[in-house]
C-alpha cells in the first residue's frame, strides 16, 4: 500500500518544493491513475517557470497559472487504478491495469460549440490542462507528471503506447503530436500548403523544431533547413533528416542569405518557426517563396506583438499558420509513427537529460541554461 506520493510543487515562478500528497485510494467513476514513468519539460514549462504565466494570449479564454501547481504534461506511465465502470482508451479500446500509456495534456469538456464541432480539442472553452491549468492545492493534488503518480480525470485521452516502443522515445510523443502542423499544411491548397518534394526551413531548433525537422524529412520534403545559433542543436537535427544546416538566429541576415542560395533566390516554401522569440517571426516570413506558408509554433505565452506590414502578406500571397498546441485525434498515428521508424531514425537522441524528480531544480536549469540541452525528462 502506498502512503503518500512525492511530487515536485511549483508554488511560485522560480520556486519549487517536494511535497507529498495522499494516494488516491478511491477513484471517481472513469478516472485513471498513473505510475509516472517519464516527464519532459516542456518550453510551456519554462515560461511558467520564469514567471510568464499568460497562456493563450489575447483570446477570449486566456488564462493564468494557478499555483502552487505540478507540472509536467509530457507524460508516460503504467495504468495503476481504474475508476468504477472502468476507462477506454482514445479509440474505444478497454484500459487495463499494467497498461503503459500516453495520456493527452489536456482534458475538453464536450460539451462546448468547439468539443461538438470538428476542432482539435484545445478549442475548447472550458479547456484543463495538466500541469498547467489545474493547481494541486486541490484534491486529489496529482494533476501533473512530475509526481510518482499522475491523476486523470473521467474523459482525458489516453493512448496506448505500442509494445516495441522504448519509454525515451514515447515521451515525445505530445512533442510530435505538435507536428500535426504538417499535416494541415498538407491539405492546403496551392499557391500555400506542403507537398513532398517541398523545401522546409526550421527556424529555431529546440524540442519543437527538432521533431518538425524529422517529420518534414519523413513527410518527403526534398530539402528540410535547421537554423538556429547553437551547434548541437544543429547537429542532431541533421541526425534526424536535415539536408542543411546553418548556426545562426532566425533574426540574421545570413538566414536569409543562406536560404536563397540553397534555392536559387526562390524561397521555400514552408517556414516552420519554433524559437519562440518575436524577433524571428519577420525575418522568417522572408525566407519564403511568393505563396509559401509559415507555421508559427513557437509562441504559446504572449511574447510581445512585432511589426508586420500586412500589404508584405497580402501581396505575396503568404499564409501564415498559428498552432497552438498538440492534437488528440494524431497521437495513435504518431506512436504508430515512432514505433514504424525508431530503429531507423534516433529518435531517442532528442532526450539529451534525465534526472530524478528530486532534482527538479537542476532539471529546469538545465533545461534553462544549456545550449546542449534538447528535451529533459524527469524520471520519478
Amino acid at each position: 500500500m502506498v502512503a503518500d506520493v512525492l511530487a515536485a510543487a511549483l508554488v511560485a515562478p522560480g520556486q519549487f518544493e517536494l511535497r507529498r500528497y495522499p494516494y488516491p485510494e478511491h477513484l471517481e467513476p472513469g478516472a485513471v491513475l498513473i505510475e509516472m514513468l517519464a516527464s519532459g519539460i516542456c518550453g510551456t514549462d519554462k515560461h511558467t517557470f520564469r514567471g510568464e504565466t499568460q497562456q493563450y494570449a489575447g483570446t477570449d479564454h486566456a488564462s493564468s497559472t494557478p499555483f502552487p501547481i505540478i507540472q509536467g504534461h509530457e507524460n508516460v506511465g503504467i495504468v495503476t487504478a481504474i475508476g468504477d465502470g472502468g476507462a477506454t482508451s482514445f479509440d474505444g479500446k478497454p484500459l487495463h491495469v499494467g497498461d503503459r500509456v500516453v495520456p493527452a495534456p489536456n482534458r475538453a469538456c464536450g460539451q462546448c460549440e468547439f468539443c461538438l464541432g470538428d476542432y482539435p480539442y484545445y478549442f475548447c472553452r472550458r479547456l484543463e490542462n495538466y500541469g498547467n491549468s489545474l493547481t494541486c492545492a486541490e484534491p486529489p493534488h496529482l494533476f501533473g507528471g512530475w509526481a510518482e503518480y499522475l491523476y486523470l480525470r473521467p474523459g482525458t485521452p489516453v493512448f496506448q503506447v505500442p509494445d516495441g516502443l522504448p519509454t525515451n522515445v514515447a515521451v515525445l510523443t505530445e512533442l510530435f503530436a505538435v507536428t500535426h502542423s504538417l499535416d494541415l499544411a498538407a491539405k492546403m491548397p496551392r499557391p500555400g500548403g506542403f507537398r513532398p518534394g517541398d523545401t522546409v526551413a526550421v527556424v529555431g531548433i529546440g524540442p519543437v523544431g527538432v521533431v518538425h525537422v524529422a517529420k518534414a524529412s519523413l513527410m518527403g520534403a526534398s530539402r528540410v533547413i535547421a537554423i538556429d545559433p547553437f551547434g548541437p542543436r544543429v547537429a542532431l537535427a541533421a541526425d534526424l533528416g536535415a539536408t542543411d544546416t546553418l548556426i545562426a538566429s532566425g533574426a540574421d541576415p545570413a538566414a536569409d542569405a543562406f536560404v536563397r542560395d540553397l534555392t536559387g533566390g526562390r524561397g521555400v516554401d514552408v517556414v516552420v518557426d519554433a524559437t519562440g522569440h518575436p524577433a524571428s517571426f519577420g525575418p522568417s516570413l522572408s525566407l519564403l517563396r511568393d505563396g509559401g506558408t509559415l507555421i508559427e509554433v513557437g509562441a504559446f505565452v504572449d511574447l510581445g506583438t512585432v511589426p508586420i506590414n500586412p500589404a508584405t502578406i497580402l501581396g505575396r500571397n503568404l499564409t501564415i499558420v498559428g498552432v497552438a498546441g498538440e492534437d488528440a485525434r494524431v497521437y495513435d498515428a504518431t506512436l504508430a509513427m515512432l514505433a514504424a521508424h525508431h530503429e531507423q531514425i534516433p529518435f531517442h537522441r532528442a532526450v539529451t537529460h534525465t534526472f530524478p524528480l528530486e532534482q527538479v531544480e537542476a532539471a529546469m536549469n538545465t533545461a534553462l541554461g544549456a545550449d546542449t540541452a534538447m528535451k529533459v525528462v524527469l524520471m520519478p
